[in-house]
């Protein structure tokens, strides 16, 4: 109840300022037409002057010109409720003459002025003309130029920071809800400094009618006083002119204010603070300057005739600032310098500046670990360094991306940190802190494979492709045109890592995708496909859905068609929530998919099969486990089997095929099961998988008797 209460509260409130707005909208409207009493015009009049005021002190306190992004509609508003009021204040003085009462209007036409009489009325009148002109030619001038500079120089900049976010995205330095925030940031920026540029108009156009009305006002007042009230030509100049002067002084007042405002929101779009941080920062930078504005100041001081009573304590307040101020910046050099004697060398034997022993109890009570992270010894930190050009960076990019287009699969972002316990020539890859890949490069020198087509025998220090087990060479720069010359494939160290991460991505890819990552994809998809997320989270909860994922990556399916994986769960989900079941149902619906995997150039599937005797007794020996099903075959019969399959596998290997073993739809997930620990790359597929338009070509049979 309370939640529902709070929710209603929040609700009508939000009802309440739409309400407000509308109603003080219309009655702008309704004051540009209709007459209002002078108690309505001087209240309304407080308000303006309050609301300007109020724009001003929220701009000096905002730290992004983004954090008031209504500003150019307060300034249509505020243009407009300040028009109407010129217009109902109009009508009162030329209407009520002399008898106009008015308090603001008049307050600011004698106290504000400061003198009674012709002093009064041509010293008003003076400062009228100094407002009007400081704002007019001055600030608001000034400000729709600078939004004219910014709108356009925002515009062009505008493809140059898409691109710089969707490099950092690609990179792994961002993820994609911090992209999508980014790019929605700038879209911001952009659209606002569009608006300010049009909206610094309504300053200008305001100021410009401000002085039309003034002239309507003293010719009309004078023209109306003499000819209809019947008075005298000193009377009615010290009539309207008197009121005239007060009335332009209540309206430019605020509308003053509001071009301060403009030219500030719209000078500060390179500041990360509030003006009053920016000023105490960027003002106590350097203590010496204090010191030579105080030298200055008591050198004018000394000089016959100026007022050594006010320069002298000037100086001797700069002195004690900038003797202040020099005092706080060596108190911080000496505590940087403490914090880095104390400590802390991190990896890679850099000093960490600044940092300091923390406190045991400053420990977070959960440490996460980096979903993909790659550790690097100290030898290879230059292939980081982006001053040495940063190569293996690059290649992580491309692997994202090809990742993302062959799986599916939005690998996060890869940490690269270097490790002062591996070898300096060493790297390890780990997924959640779990260690999955361990090499050794040789910067400066290439590894060389021999792919089965070079014959010729070149020389070299033995060595192991880290990906795939491969034997392989260390050979030299001067080596490499010779060895790509006989056929052997030639790669330098960071192709080395890059590979060697593709395939430990590729094989971990069920282990990279988590709940959260499959919440962020069914984010994402519900904003083009609302009825088909919907459709299959009324059954299904996003744990299970992870669990198909995840086996259907195990085996090398991509998930990037996600729209009908998930119309596949919707339909089989409110069957059953077993994941084995629907793992094979979602197999079936990708069945184009996944045979085209495998298929020749001529679209000719060349499969094994299984003897139907021994494909009944894996179906026999069915068992539901936690880590899904298995075949509980007799440990013999077991033996024979794998061999057979390896066997088997070896043989149409050798003959240039591709392994793939079609089975039934009941026994396919248990054939793949008992096989996948000796044989991890050979596929099974199910005859449910194979569409009409893929022929199939039979090139054996597994048997156990051979």
């Amino acid at each position: 109840m309370s939640d529902l209460s709070k929710i209603l509260g929040s609700s009508l409130l939000k009802q309440r300022g739409d309400v407000a707005v509308a109603i003080g909208v219309i009655m702008v409207v309704i004051m540009l037409i209709l007459p209002m009493p002078t108690i309505l015009l001087d209240l309304f009049q407080a308000v303006n002057l309050v609301v300007a005021l109020l724009i001003l002190l929220i701009v000096l306190s905002v730290k992004r010109a983004l954090e008031f992004s209504i500003f150019p509609t307060m300034l249509l508003i505020s243009t407009v409720f300040s028009l109407a009021l010129n217009v109902s204040s109009t009508r009162l003085i030329l209407g009520q003459g002399s008898d106009f009462d008015g308090r603001l209007v008049r307050s600011f036409g004698t106290f504000v002025v400061g003198s009674s009489g012709n002093e009064g009325l041509v010293i008003g009148i003076i400062i009228y003309i100094i407002i009007v002109a400081v704002q007019f030619l001055v600030i608001t001038k000034g400000a729709t130029r600078v939004a004219e500079v910014a709108a356009r120089f925002t515009l062009d900049a505008l493809p140059g920071k898409q691109m710089a976010i969707d490099q950092e995205y690609s990179s792994g330095f961002i993820g994609e809800e911090e992209a999508q925030k980014k790019k929605a940031d700038l879209q911001r920026e952009v659209d606002f400094y569009g608006q300010m540029d049009g909206a610094s108009k309504f300053v200008s156009g305001n100021v410009t009618i401000g002085i039309l009305i003034t002239l309507i006002n003293i010719i009309g007042g004078m023209i109306i006083g003499m000819t209809i009230h019947g008075e005298d030509l000193t009377v009615a100049v010290n009539t309207y002119v008197n009121l005239t002067v007060g009335d332009g002084l209540v309206s430019q007042l605020p509308a003053l204010l509001i071009s301060v405002a403009t030219g500030l929101i719209v000078t500060r779009s390179g500041s990360d603070g509030t003006l009053g941080q920016d000023v105490t920062a960027q003002f106590s930078q350097q203590s010496r300057i204090y010191f030579i504005g105080a030298a200055f100041v008591a050198g004018m001081g000394l000089l016959p005739g100026f007022p050594w009573y006010i320069l002298f304590p000037m100086a001797a307040g700069l002195a004690y600032l900038g003797f202040r101020l020099g005092k706080k910046q060596m108190a911080e050099e000496e505590k940087i310098a403490a914090a880095n004697g104390e400590d802390g060398r991190v990896a890679g034997g850099k000093q960490n500046e600044g940092s300091k022993p923390k406190d045991p109890g400053d420990i977070s009570p959960v440490a996460p670990l980096d979903p993909i992270s790659i550790e690097l010894g100290y030898g290879l930190v230059p292939l980081v360094d982006k001053d040495q050009g940063a190569e293996l960076l690059e290649r992580i990019t491309k692997i994202r991306r090809e990742a993302a287009l062959d799986l599916g699969l939005v690998v996060p972002r890869i940490r690269i940190i270097d490790n002062m316990r591996l070898e300096p020539t060493e790297y390890c890859m780990k997924i959640r802190g779990v260690e999955l890949g361990k090499g050794s490069l040789r910067l400066g020198s290439f590894m060389c494979i021999n792919p089965g087509s070079a014959k010729e025998e070149i020389a070299g220090e033995k060595t192991r492709d880290p990906a795939f087990g491969l034997p392989a060479l260390w050979i030299n720069d001067d080596q490499r045109e010779k060895a790509e010359r006989l056929g052997y494939t030639v790669v330098d160290p960071p192709s080395i890592i890059a590979t060697h991460l593709n395939e430990v991505i590729k094989r971990n890819a069920a282990e990279i995708l988590g709940r959260q990552e499959v919440k962020t994809i069914l984010d994402a998809l519900k904003k083009d496909y609302p009825a088909v997320v919907d459709d299959v989270q009324q059954s299904l909860g996003t744990g299970e859905i992870q669990k198909v994922l995840q086996n259907l990556l195990r085996e090398q399916v991509s998930i990037r068609n996600m729209v009908t994986i998930l119309e596949c769960l919707g339909d089989f989900g409110k069957i059953t929530k077993e994941v084995s079941f629907l793992t094979e149902k979602v197999r079936q619906a990708l069945g184009r998919q996944i045979c085209m995997q495998y298929v020749d150039d001529d679209k000719l599937l060349h499969v094994l099969t299984i003897d139907p005797d021994l494909e009944q007794q894996i179906i026999d020996s069915r068992v539901d486990t936690s880590a899904g099903l298995v075949a509980a075959l007799a440990p013999d019969v077991m033996r024979k089997y794998v061999t057979a399959v390896r066997n088997t596998v070896k043989h149409v290997q050798d003959q240039g095929y591709f392994p793939v073993i079609v089975t039934q739809e009941a026994s396919r997930p248990l054939v793949k099961s008992s096989i996948v620990r000796e044989l991890p790359d050979v596929v099974v597929l199910s005859i449910s998988e194979l569409v009409n338009d893929v022929r199939i070509e039979g090139i054996g049979e597994i048997r156990i008797d051979g």
